[in-house]
């Protein structure tokens, strides 16, 4: 009955993975970024996520497999979702504003060699902008992960990853994929498995 649908969500679902496949230019920076999120665990930093929506589930999920594990029994890993304390979130939201809660959490905890990684479909969500301006101010790392335009987030990551795509759904999809990847480059390379 749905059989049409279900072969045309998948096929597209596909066909965004291959274009990042062979986008060379997009594989190279999340190389990149690995790397330097290696290197910021190696220097006893932090990496920090946010986002809004399906893209704050990703950012709980992401760190939630470095802080946790991945494929193996290893050490924790310093990694934190920015909207998990929702008496904070609301607090903020509430008597400041919701474009601010994930910029004071970065006034807050945020130093110097940090990474912060903006998950945002359209690249032009408010709250995640202001915590990358603020992290750049701080010297933090920035990596922006959006959809094909990047946004506004295009001009303020030190490092994006903008999926060749315009269709929420499937730009999602491929963000939770280049975070598994990610983690699973740190955990081998941390932990020499």
């Amino acid at each position: 009955m749905f059989d049409k649908d279900i072969k045309k969500a998948l096929s597209t679902s596909i066909n965004v993975k291959k274009d990042l496949l062979e986008n060379k230019d997009l594989t190279s920076t999340i190389s990149i970024i690995s790397k330097e999120i290696i290197n910021a665990f190696k220097n006893d930093k932090k990496v920090f996520i946010c986002g809004n929506g399906g893209s704050a589930a990703d950012a709980q999920h992401i760190a939630a497999e470095l802080s946790g594990r991945f494929y193996f029994d290893r050490e924790p890993l310093f990694a934190e979702a920015l909207h998990v304390n929702t008496s904070y979130l609301t607090a903020v939201a509430n008597d400041y504003s919701y474009e601010e809660v994930y910029s004071r959490l970065i006034k807050a905890k945020g130093r110097k060699g940090d990474v912060l990684i903006g998950i945002s479909t359209s690249g032009n969500s408010k709250n995640v902008v202001n915590a990358l301006e603020i992290a750049n101010d701080i010297g933090m790392i920035t990596v922006g992960m959006t959809g094909e335009s990047g946004g506004k987030m295009k001009e303020i990551c030190k490092y994006l990853i903008n999926i060749p795509s315009t269709d929420t759904p499937r730009i999602q999809e491929a963000h939770i994929t280049i975070g598994h990847i990610i983690c699973e480059i740190v955990e081998r390379e941390l932990f020499n498995e």
